[in-house]
């Protein structure tokens, strides 16, 4: 039983944390186009704004590992 408690733990915790990369990674993306679109025009960036949505590459990464763990201690769960 007390397997099957820790199981359901892990998975809410890498459940919520795969929801917490996804709304850090919204930030830092929104953050990063806006410095890159005004130094495009005030600065004299040469880069374009679209090179900001680079940054949610890794963010990717970490959340589609978060939910495969999820997902994994669900199964575990229920066995």
């Amino acid at each position: 039983m007390k397997g099957v408690i820790r199981m359901k733990k892990l998975s809410v915790i890498f459940g919520a944390l795969a929801v917490i990369l996804s709304d850090i990674m919204c930030a830092v993306v929104a953050y990063n186009y806006c410095a890159i679109r005004w130094g495009m025009e005030y600065a004299g960036y040469s880069a374009p704004p679209g090179v900001a949505f680079l940054y949610a590459v890794p963010y990717g990464i970490g959340i589609a590992a978060c939910v495969g763990l999820a997902i994994v201690f669900k199964k575990q769960e229920r066995l």
